[in-house]
């Protein structure tokens, strides 16, 4: 099958979409000695906005091509297509993603959609010529929201904000870097443009993490644990973004289970760490009483209780949860199992990591990309 004409400009999906400069990225250094006032690539105080002691040169990785005014590129159902492959060593500061396929289009109104695409649009990226991905997930789930639909929200890290989808980790390289999407639908064929700003660097700071999301879902009958985090090395957790579904509908039970943490230990039987409730790690209380709220480290983008549906994130920032050769994380909940009723899960978390590794969970199936119970229609304007 032949590939569609892209796009033109009159049917450009959506206007880019920038941030201000208030979030300013911290610096990578050849060395930590270089770095301004010690700052440490990564975890330390980013500099300030009016510092011009920065390293690198400024690029953009983009789906525009000049030459051809084409804007984006179609992916073909069962067509793994590559965004970005290049090779030296940088640090992407900023991504932003913008792609058809999940609301209908006025200027082509027979074009079949299909809000499983944000499910079944998968992003992929390898650091360093590995061939093996550090991120692979779902694009919805990558960016915040599992739920097979587009929920605007807006946090310092990730966030979709009006029509399109944008990622501010930083996320260093030192040998290259390959962006790769694949489309597992049917019949959909998503229009995908990208553009990722970045720092080209001749050497990379031998103590710059690389970026890491990994991706689970399924199903709990409600007792079990529900892992989130799995690794082996050294580096630290920065969040983790969660959509649930309760089987019966007005449920939210599954909320009563903390998070546990084991941090460099195979012993599970005592945790590192253990909280009090899920709603209370992703800092609400009584099941998020006052509803839906987005901040600048942890909101809710969905509640919605009557069908027993719920998308959580939390980002780690100053209270990174460091480790030293593993680190493994899941909500279990304290109550008797007869208390407790089935549910689904989708969740990312996101860590850097001494180097790239492989990802500790396979993605499901293709049949079993989109497992909910139901799937709220929410088709969104399109006219420019």
């Amino acid at each position: 099958m032949k590939n569609k004409e892209p796009i033109s400009r009159r049917k450009a999906i959506s206007t880019v979409a920038s941030l201000s400069a208030l979030f300013a990225m911290p610096a990578i250094a050849r060395n930590r000695n270089e770095a301004y006032n010690d700052t440490k690539p990564l975890t330390g105080v980013p500099l300030p906005v009016y510092s011009l002691r920065r390293e690198g040169r400024s690029r953009q990785f983009t789906t525009f091509d000049p030459k051809t005014k084409n804007k984006a590129y179609p992916i073909q159902p069962g067509e793994k297509k590559d965004l970005v492959n290049y090779e030296g060593a940088g640090i992407i500061t900023r991504m932003w993603m913008t792609f058809s396929g999940w609301f209908w289009m006025y200027w082509e109104p027979d074009t079949y959609i299909d809000q499983t695409i944000l499910k079944k649009l998968i992003l992929r990226i390898y650091w360093d010529r590995n061939n093996f991905p550090s991120v692979e997930a779902p694009i919805g789930d990558f960016f915040g929201v599992g739920q097979c639909e587009y929920k605007q929200y807006l946090s310092k890290y990730l966030g979709m904000s009006s029509g399109g989808f944008y990622n501010y980790f930083p996320m260093p390289f030192a040998k290259g870097v390959r962006i790769e999407v694949e489309n597992m639908h049917d019949k959909v064929i998503p229009y995908v443009f990208l553009n990722a700003n970045y720092q080209a660097l001749d050497a990379l700071s031998e103590d710059a993490g690389r970026f890491q999301c990994l991706y689970n879902a399924g199903a709990n009958p409600g007792s079990e644990p529900m892992a989130v985090l799995k690794t082996t090395g050294k580096g630290h957790y920065v969040g983790c973004c969660v959509s649930l579904q309760g089987k019966e509908k007005d449920y939210l039970s599954f909320l009563e289970a903390p998070e546990y943490f084991y941090i460099d230990t195979e012993d599970q039987s005592v945790p590192t760490m253990v909280g009090t409730g899920m709603e209370d790690y992703f800092n609400g209380g009584w099941y998020f009483r006052e509803g839906e709220f987005n901040g600048m480290y942890h909101g809710v983008p969905i509640k919605d209780a009557l069908r027993s549906m719920i998308t959580m994130y939390r980002f780690h920032e100053e209270d990174v949860v460091c480790f030293d050769k593993s680190i493994e994380m899941s909500f279990i909940n304290p109550r008797m199992a007869n208390q407790l009723k089935e549910f689904k899960f989708s969740s990312t978390a996101y860590w850097y990591q001494d180097k790239a590794s492989k990802l500790a969970f396979a993605l499901p199936s293709k049949d079993k990309l989109v497992d909910w119970y139901r799937i709220r229609n929410t088709d969104h304007q399109s006219i420019p």
